[in-house]
């Protein structure tokens, strides 16, 4: 399936106005994750206690708010979801099993008419949540170490960089869009991270070999003019690609439940930013990495 083929669309005429929307972007996410201390870290990270519970019939939020301060737990976090009979509830009390009979017998005893059923449980020390964290930021730094000298020896040095920064890129405002929407970092989003390194990566390779083929095929024209005309000539398939993955991604946020939403939403900005600076950040700066390599060129030659 193909279409808007043969377009000619200037994408790197406008390679200044994307470095300058990229960059309000990750400085958006950069000035909330500043004002918030860092990104907000789930269970997995920071240690402490995840229960999903199922009521009888629906229940506020306030009221189970209510009940948890009654055992020293108004710190809480609650979050509903359904139809008003389940809740997620988040704390960073250390207990184990006994902080969860608590919290369970606290519910039950002020809802006699309206039991509460543990529907999940996570229990996560504070020790073991640092180990997690250091470990999903090694994985991804390893990743994006891998991909550059893949990248270097399968193309040129100048390419592994642009797809690098776009990975880098991707990752930021990413996490960036995180911060602003109060979402948690968690193991399976750090799976979503990667999930959406390897997307953006592959899009880039593929822009990249066709910029190869067109530098042969189109000897003696500009490296912009190469670019461009590689970029429109691969834009049918990044679309398609990008497209149909956003339909199951989409279908995923909305339908997959509230346990793989915040995993959903990681890929779901993901697709969108991927697509985006494969065209607009990973091709771009390897443009401007040749345009100043001529001209250095060009002054020494002139000297």
């Amino acid at each position: 399936m193909e279409f808007l083929v043969g377009t000619r669309f200037n994408f790197l005429g406008h390679r200044r106005a994307a470095f300058i929307l990229s960059t309000v972007l990750i400085a958006a996410g950069l000035i909330s994750l500043a004002v918030q201390g860092g990104p907000k870290q789930g269970i997995d990270f920071s240690g402490g206690i995840l229960l999903q519970v199922q009521f009888e019939r629906p229940i506020s939020a306030e009221s189970i708010r209510e009940t948890l301060a009654e055992i020293g737990l108004a710190d809480a976090e609650i979050q509903h979801f359904g139809n008003g009979r389940e809740a997620i509830i988040r704390t960073k009390g250390e207990g184990g099993e006994d902080l969860t009979g608590a919290i369970v017998n606290a519910l039950n005893e002020a809802n006699p008419d309206n039991l509460a059923d543990v529907r999940r449980q996570e229990l996560v020390g504070p020790k073991v949540g640092g180990e997690l964290r250091a470990k999903a930021s090694l994985a991804i730094l390893y990743a994006l170490i891998g991909i550059l000298i893949y990248i270097s020896l399968r193309f040129e040095f100048k390419f592994a960089v642009g797809a690098v920064a776009a990975l880098v890129h991707d990752v930021m405002i990413t996490l960036g869009m995180f911060s602003l929407t109060g979402r948690e970092l968690s193991l399976p989003v750090i799976a979503a991270f990667l999930t959406v390194v390897g997307y953006s990566l592959n899009d880039t390779i593929v822009i990249y070999d066709r910029i190869r083929e067109d530098r042969r095929k189109l000897y003696g024209k500009s490296f912009v003019d190469i670019v461009n005309t590689s970029l429109n000539e691969s834009l049918s398939r990044t679309l398609v690609t990008s497209l149909t993955t956003l339909l199951v991604v989409l279908c995923l946020f909305f339908f997959g439940g509230e346990v793989i939403k915040d995993f959903a939403f990681a890929l779901l900005v993901g697709v969108l930013v991927g697509t985006y600076s494969s065209i607009y950040v990973a091709s771009p700066l390897v443009v401007e990495w040749q345009i100043h390599s001529e001209s250095r060129r060009r002054r020494r030659f002139n000297r």
